[in-house]
């Protein structure tokens, strides 16, 4: 498939060169339904689960001796002083742990994330940086990179090593975030205005997604 091109900055976004990015990661159909699947997918597995009512008769104290005599009492039939309909009783149809996760296959994840990559790339929300280093872990050095490079305030830095001053740098910026290519994925994507990169993380991006 043909190649794309880049514009490569330096730290004073100013233009060095260009970058060749493959066409089968950063223009691809666009897959809707999977991306709304992936996400999907990324919430439910952060979804705790661990709701919990007391739903049956062994989650209860209290004997299981039925409480009177079926007749000739006045009073209505009972079974049992755990009945739903008493009180301290218990839920009908409550929610009970469980796991929320589902699967995705390997081949719909990575469609997934082409295709967000490729929505991004067409909307000009990729910037490749030659080099991404900062001298000292310090926020404002991380606010005037920023700054130079002309970058929103949600940016996210995409890394193919860590990168320990930058990630403690941008620490203090809420809505920017420092993340390895492995951890790469749909959500933190959609989540950011801008996803700035070197060429080794554009490179490893694609021999994942390739």
């Amino acid at each position: 498939m043909p190649e794309l091109e880049l514009d490569l900055v330096d730290m004073d976004n100013k233009k060095v060169g260009t970058v060749a990015l493959a066409a089968a990661v950063f223009d691809v159909k666009i897959r809707e339904h999977l991306v709304q699947q992936y996400v999907n997918l990324q919430m439910a597995t952060r979804r705790r689960g661990t709701a919990s009512t007391k739903s049956n008769k062994g989650d209860l104290h209290g004997s299981g001796a039925k409480p009177w005599r079926q007749k000739g009492t006045g009073r209505a039939r009972a079974g049992t002083t755990r009945s739903p309909i008493w009180r301290g009783g218990m839920t009908v149809f409550g929610p009970t742990p469980r796991d929320y996760s589902f699967k995705m296959s390997r081949k719909s994840k990575k469609l997934a994330l082409s295709s967000v990559l490729t929505d991004r790339l067409r909307a000009n929300k990729i910037q490749v940086v030659k080099e991404l280093s900062l001298a000292a872990p310090r926020t404002k050095d991380a606010v005037a990179l920023l700054k130079k490079l002309g970058l929103p305030s949600k940016t996210l830095f995409l890394l193919h090593q860590k990168n320990s001053n930058l990630e403690l740098a941008v620490r203090n910026l809420p809505q920017v975030d420092v993340l390895s290519v492995d951890g790469l994925n749909v959500y933190d994507i959609l989540m950011h205005e801008k996803i700035v990169c070197t060429p080794e993380a554009l490179k490893k991006v694609e021999e994942r997604l390739n």
